[in-house]
This record gives structure tokens, sequence and C-alpha cells, in this order.
């Protein structure tokens, strides 16, 4: 293959996953096509090791993992607070690229989801409170109510954070930049950590 058809070089890249992340998800972000850059498939395990996944979106971005927010009764917080190991889902289709996490999720900071939380619109706020997320609910009007409730309960005032709500962190292990090409060989380059916290790179077939 000629080297001007490799749009992903080993040479080119960042010398951590997130760094190179950063990258790609800026360029995302600004590009006209990609309408929900930070939208990611979130998948999770239960206990009878059966997969389950979800777009959630992406809230938070350090030199340490991604982060994002949920309701820890929901079913992907009882998945993780069974097993802590998940997957990511990175998809762009205008710009033909995807990146594939892999990693262990920890709650996040109680501060920061606080501090997240107030600055969500109000109609957020009281729907995180009134809608008990992934049970089983009699019917539609349930709802209704306990959203009229949540509503005159809170009607001055701010709205405290529920403590079933809040942040989640996933630390990469694993991470796969996938660059689409027009000749079917596609770029796939994987950042692997080591047990010494640094990152080894290789190239993937595809």
């Amino acid at each position: 293959m000629e080297n001007e058809l490799i749009l992903l070089r080993e040479e080119l890249v960042k010398p951590t996953p997130l760094e190179q992340f950063m990258t790609w998800y800026e360029e995302a972000f600004h590009s006209e096509g990609e309408l929900i850059a930070n939208a990611m498939t979130l998948a999770t395990v239960d206990e009878d090791n059966k997969p389950s996944a979800r777009l959630v979106m992406l809230k938070g971005l350090s030199s340490e993992g991604f982060v994002f927010y949920t309701n820890f009764h929901s079913r992907k917080g009882h998945d993780l607070a069974r097993n802590s190991y998940a997957a990511l889902v990175f998809w762009w289709p205008k710009l033909a690229r995807q990146v594939r996490v892999q990693g262990v999720v920890q709650t996040f900071d109680p501060t920061q989801s606080t501090e997240f939380f107030q600055e969500r619109p109000r109609a957020f706020q009281i729907g995180t409170w009134a809608s008990p997320q992934s049970q089983i609910v009699p019917d539609l009007d349930y709802l209704v109510e306990r959203h009229k409730e949540v509503e005159q309960k809170y009607s001055e005032g701010a709205i405290p954070r529920p403590p079933h709500w809040g942040g989640y962190m996933m630390l990469p292990e694993r991470m796969e930049f996938w660059q689409g090409n027009d000749n079917h060989l596609h770029d796939r380059l994987e950042y692997q950590r080591l047990d010494s916290g640094d990152w080894q790179l290789h190239r993937l077939a595809p």
C-alpha cells in the first residue's frame, strides 16, 4: 500500500490516547457535519454477563478519563456497581472516524457532580428527581403525577442534587482509533496501557 493512503500514521499521533482523543474530538466538535460530537455508546454487563448498550453524552474530559452523569439506580448504574469494567464507542460518520474505549468506571467527585447539576436547566433538575430511571412504572400518569409533586416541592429556591444521581469517570486501559479509507484498508491504531502506566501503540489489521 502506498504511504499516501495511510491517513493515521504512528509517527503523527499523540503519545497518549487521551491527547489523541482530544485532537479528534475538537475536530469532530467543530466539524459542520457532526451534529452531536459528544454522543457515545456506553456498554455494560449485568450480573448474568449479558451486555447492554445505550447512548449517553460525554460531559467532561481530562488527562485521566471520560466523564458522564446518570442515575445510580438506572440499569447502567446497577451494572457498574456489580462490574466496573465497561466500554465506550464514539462514531463521527462525516469524518469516517471511530474511537473505541475499554476501561474501569468509577464514581466521580460528588462536589463536581453537584456543581454540574446546579448548572443544568430547572426542568432537567425536576425530571431527575421525578423519574425512577429504568424502573417499571404503572403508566404515564404515574410519571406526570411525580413530576407535579416535585415541581410543587421545589417551587421556590434551588433544587438540591439527588443523592442517587451523579457522575462517573471511565479510566481507559485500551483505546482504538479507526480512520476509514476509500480503499477499505482502514487505519486502526490501538493504545494499550502497560502495568508500568505507559502506553504501547500498535497497528491492527482492518
